[in-house]
């Protein structure tokens, strides 16, 4: 018996093979590109694990709002709590987006208008402004190990506010850029006493209970001040939300955080800071510039072999650091023990090296 093929029975046919040999290209393309991404990832993971890249303790890679790496190391668990060291001043400056957002304070309110116990006239001109951008002209300088380490002689105070203030002025605040810890602890203070309860319940109420937050720990004065220059502890997937919530412009899954327009003056880093951490993770033939500041937030120009990108960061001591790179929509959180030498500056190194180039690859499919 014959049987004959109508033509439009023909036609159907050869379009249903046509979009059968589409499909089956562009899985075998995609398959493709993913080995050659998952090369680069794969080949990181072995760089921590054999120790050239010695006391990273965790990474997390966010591309196009999908984890592309998640890996803890030396002991550490997905629901371990990190110290993030220094990055925490970043979170200090959303809260201070917050509270600005709410009308509680304003950039331009002055220390005596929140501490009237401040006797020091020169010292109560000071405005919120000069704190976030380190500027106040108080007496530290904890980046550049010339002193005085106010953090440490903090620490060994019952009342860490009032050391803060006690510290002398000896330039014109905003005048030049001078990191330390007791800035971020003074917007603290104020963001407790112009909202009425502590940074710590101002923080859990409205920025880590809606992010999802609920595991972490503050370190607390004797008299009962949270840390809000560092020494916080949390989960690396945590502090991707941060970090997350700064490329979304403030918004949390519909919610508006802080304002849109507080991330971009925040994060606008225009203050140049004489200091490139691509240049102290020591990668070779990088050509960098120096690093610029925002409100507690890092900007840096990265040019490696043809990458020429701006990394937003927060970075703590020992390699604590939560990243946006904006062209590429990809967010980054490294966390380690590489404590006061430059091996902190590692994470820089390995975003030249492996995870831009793996996501060029995605980019190029």
């Amino acid at each position: 018996m014959n049987t004959v093929t109508s033509p439009m029975l023909n036609r159907y046919l050869q379009s249903m093979k046509s979009i059968l040999f589409a499909i089956v290209l562009l899985l075998f393309i995609n398959c493709q590109a993913q080995q050659v991404n998952r090369s680069f990832i794969e080949e990181l993971k072995e760089k921590v694990t054999d120790k050239t890249y010695p006391k990273i303790d965790a990474i997390v890679v966010e591309h196009n709002d999908k984890i592309i790496l998640e890996e803890y190391f030396n002991g550490f668990k997905k629901d371990s709590l990190h110290d993030v060291r220094s990055s925490f001043k970043s979170m200090t400056s959303l809260l201070a987006g917050i509270a600005i957002d709410k009308k509680l304070i304003a950039l331009n309110d002055s220390l005596g208008r929140f501490f009237p116990e401040l006797k020091n006239e020169a010292k109560r001109r000071i405005r919120v402004r000069n704190l976030l951008e380190m500027r106040s002209g108080l007496n530290c300088e904890e980046f550049y190990d010339i002193g005085p380490e106010c953090e440490d002689e903090m620490f060994k105070t019952d009342d860490w506010v009032a050391y803060c203030l006690g510290v002398n002025l000896i330039r014109e605040p905003g005048l030049n850029w001078s990191y330390n810890s007791n800035e971020p602890m003074l917007v603290g203070e104020i963001i407790a006493r112009a909202s009425g309860m502590t940074v710590m319940e101002f923080a859990k109420k409205n920025l880590f209970q809606p992010l999802g937050i609920n595991d972490y720990q503050w370190t607390i004065s004797p008299k009962g001040q949270g840390m809000t220059a560092g020494s916080f502890y949390m989960k690396p997937a945590d502090m991707l939300k941060i970090t997350d919530l700064v490329r979304n412009k403030g918004n949390w899954k519909g919610r508006q955080i802080v304002s849109a327009d507080w991330i971009k003056i925040s994060t606008n880093c225009q203050i140049v800071i004489d200091f490139s951490f691509t240049r102290y993770s020591r990668i070779p033939d990088a050509r960098y510039e120096s690093a610029r500041y925002g409100f507690f937030w890092y900007k840096e120009r990265l040019k490696y072999k043809d990458i020429n990108t701006d990394v937003l960061f927060a970075s703590g001591n020992g390699g604590q650091y939560m990243m946006l790179l904006p062209e590429y929509n990809v967010t980054a959180v490294f966390t380690g023990s590489n404590y006061g030498n430059w091996r902190g500056k590692l994470p820089l190194e390995m975003l030249l090296k492996y995870i831009i180039p793996a996501i060029e690859k995605e980019k190029s499919r």
